[in-house]
């Protein structure tokens, strides 16, 4: 039988991909629902070319353009935070792949657990604000949550078989970004256009400079500890610049299983969706005889400071993730405006974590208020 697709994010990376993936396999999936924030011409391209049943244009301005283009084509258009967990929820969808960028997909994914859905995530933010509740509720409605990032796919395909046999560690690779090997000397002058050149993955620029910065990898350490109910100290990051081992899993005996391939995040977005079956794919195969030299060293936490806040965050507990997160996506956004330094950013994320009224157990409001108090804090500090 088909599986039904609900694609949260449709025009950004992963979802592009996604409807790659969907669009080279129609036997095996159906897709009920789309949406984007503001990128109305690519949304309505894909609503033509596909067809789902209903499309979401975020930004509610743009609502009467989208409208207007589909009206002949008998597909439902809302708008809207409310239109977003509307197509999370809708009775017949099977799998609801969560590709938003940021804290803006906590809701809808939310409205998705609440509704038993199999989620695939790939808004890894989620798991970071709010990774206690969303596990709570995951286990109150029976819902399935399946890993899309490459590195958390890697741990959950070499977990797979190995159901009752204890975790000593997990090993997160990372390529290290573009500015792998600099030093403060270095980063202080440079400019978003080089930040945005990542040596091995095609990424949207949030997502890219969070790679840059070494961000990316500390949040993807915090999902990890949710997803695979791990310690902190079971959670070892390692810079990997190649890209072709994209995680590992170290048991009590000693033993390490790593998942390996080309640097494509269709294999991963595929596994979620088919998974717990493999289908065949024409993805570009790995070859040794390419690579015959695989390297690994230690990240420099020293200079990408933002790796060590992650894990002082995970230890912490409470809201201090939701805190790191929220400053993280004011600084990116701001160094994409030019308003402030690369290296400035951590700046401002370790005042926020000092600042930010701490709360050891908070609810979805809490996290909410300190989402818009941490914003506030963070643009004050930046002006």
């Amino acid at each position: 039988m088909k599986k039904t697709i609900s694609i949260l994010g449709s025009t950004g990376s992963i979802g592009t991909q996604a409807l790659e993936v969907i669009a080279a396999n129609p036997d095996k999936f159906e897709l009920e629902a789309i949406s984007a924030y503001n990128n109305a011409d690519l949304l309505i391209k894909q609503a033509i070319q596909f067809k789902p049943n209903v499309v979401v244009i975020g930004n509610e301005d743009k609502y009467e353009q989208v409208f207007a283009a589909l009206d002949s084509l008998d597909i439902k258009v809302f708008a809207g935070e409310s239109g977003l967990c509307h197509i999370a929820e809708i009775e017949s969808v099977d799998i609801v792949l969560t590709a938003l960028v940021g804290y803006a997909g906590l809701k809808p994914t939310v409205r998705a657990v609440q509704a038993g859905k199999t989620i695939a995530l790939a808004n890894k933010e989620t798991l970071v604000v709010a990774g206690e509740l969303i596990t709570q509720l995951a286990q109150e409605y029976n819902s399935l949550i399946l890993p899309v990032d490459s590195e958390h796919s890697a741990i959950f395909q070499c977990l797979t078989g190995e159901y009752g046999n204890p975790i000593e560690k997990i090993i997160l690779t990372a390529s290290g970004g573009p500015f792998r090997g600099k030093d403060k000397t270095f980063l202080q002058s440079v400019k978003k256009e080089a930040a945005l050149k990542h040596p091995n993955w095609d990424m949207g620029a949030k997502i890219t400079i969070d790679s840059a910065s070494l961000m990316n990898k500390g949040l993807e350490v915090i999902e990890a500890k949710w997803l695979f109910g791990l310690k902190p100290e079971q959670i070892d990051v390692i810079v990997h610049p190649q890209s072709i081992i994209h995680s590992m899993v170290q048991f009590e005996d000693g033993s390490i299983k790593a998942q390996m391939g080309l640097p494509d995040m269709k294999l991963p977005i595929q596994y979620a969706m088919t998974f717990p079956d493999r289908i065949k794919s024409t993805f570009p195969r790995f070859d040794f005889t390419e690579y015959p030299s695989l390297t690994f060293e230690k990240p420099d936490v020293e200079t990408f400071r933002n790796l060590g806040f992650s894990f002082e965050a995970l230890k912490k507990g409470g809201n201090m993730a939701c805190i790191l997160n929220a400053a993280n996506e004011i600084v990116v956004s701001e160094f994409l405006k030019d308003r402030i330094g690369f290296l400035e950013m951590s700046d401002v994320i370790e005042k926020c974590m000092d600042k930010v009224a701490f709360i050891s157990s908070p609810n979805l409001e809490d996290y909410m208020e300190t989402d818009k108090e941490t914003r506030k804090i963070a643009l004050d500090i930046i002006s």
